[in-house]
């Protein structure tokens, strides 16, 4: 590899990902009203377009969104969202469809306190479980520019009845998404790739084994990167990632491993040696235990599926 080449680590794994934002919707509420997710789904998304409201996401503190705001749930979690004021008891709301594809909630009548763009995303990347362990599990941004500039943009496009309106907002709203991703990285941040990229120390570390995935790294080593004592390297990598520093190489090899077997463009030794194991026997073992199929198995069931 070219010493000269910068290694983006979330641009690597947001390109394995293959984020789509197929499914969206215009919300509107009025009055007194609360929605509640508990099953697990798609990844959820919510632009606050104008207006206020609350989301309680499961483990996590009340969020008071307010215009401009962008919210991510990248997993599986429940979440509950009410007005600014929610309702005195515990009553669920359902969305009632109104003219031009809008929904609307709570009163059905009368002007609106907050209007909002909420849809799931699709990962097009069969191993979006790993990928997306490595993100945090809430993103929430707020107050930047950029992401505001192109809230602006999903807002006037959500409202026009333009031609390739499906289309184009589908496209921006996958800029938004890489955006927030992007700009929600920080110490407060819930574990995962994000809140590690945003530790100078864990980020070069970070970068080195992106850069490096072939080479037999240790704990040692990478805490050397780090400039950190092997024991404080561990601790702060494992609070900021969520996941031991092996445990981490292992899930980035796995996915690099997935990927090179999905394109089916080159032997099985040859993928081996590309995710850093010295035999195509010692890759399959690893594998195997790591995914539960062969790589000739979940060739097989790749191709099944197409």
């Amino acid at each position: 590899m070219d010493s000269t080449a910068t290694i983006d680590p979330l641009a690597e794994v947001v390109t394995l990902l293959q984020p789509r934002t197929p499914y969206s919707k215009v919300v509107r509420g009025a009055g007194r009203w609360r929605v509640r997710r508990a099953e697990p789904g798609s990844p959820f998304y919510c632009v606050v377009l104008e207006g206020s409201s609350r989301l309680t996401v499961d483990g996590h503190d009340e969020l008071h969104l307010q215009a401009g705001d962008f919210v991510l749930i990248p997993s599986s979690f429940g979440f509950t969202m009410t007005s600014a004021e929610p309702p005195a008891h515990d009553v669920q709301s359902v969305p009632v469809a109104q003219l031009q594809g809008e929904f609307r909630l709570g009163e059905q009548s009368g002007p609106t306190d907050v209007l909002t763009l909420v849809g799931h995303c699709v990962f097009g990347s069969p191993d979006a479980a790993l990928l997306v362990s490595l993100l945090p599990q809430l993103i929430h941004v707020r107050g930047q520019q950029r992401l505001a500039t192109l809230v602006q943009l999903v807002s006037d496009e959500s409202r026009a009845q333009r031609p390739a309106r499906e289309m184009i907002l589908e496209r921006l709203l996958e800029v938004l998404l890489i955006e927030a991703l992007r700009s929600s990285s920080g110490p407060t941040t819930s574990p995962g790739l994000l809140r590690g990229l945003a530790d100078e120390r864990l980020a070069q570390a970070i970068r080195r084994l992106h850069e490096s995935p072939t080479q037999a790294w240790t704990v040692v080593q990478l805490a050397r990167e780090a400039a950190l004592s092997r024991s404080a390297f561990f601790e702060r990598f494992n609070r900021a990632v969520g996941m031991a520093p092996m445990a981490y190489l292992l899930a980035w090899r796995m996915a690099l491993a997935k990927n090179l077997l999905r394109r089916r463009e080159s032997r099985l030794a040859e993928i081996a040696e590309r995710v850093g194991y010295s035999s195509a026997s010692a890759f399959s073992v690893a594998f195997t235990r790591h995914v539960g199929l062969s790589p000739t198995r979940y060739i097989q069931g790749e191709l099944e599926a197409v």
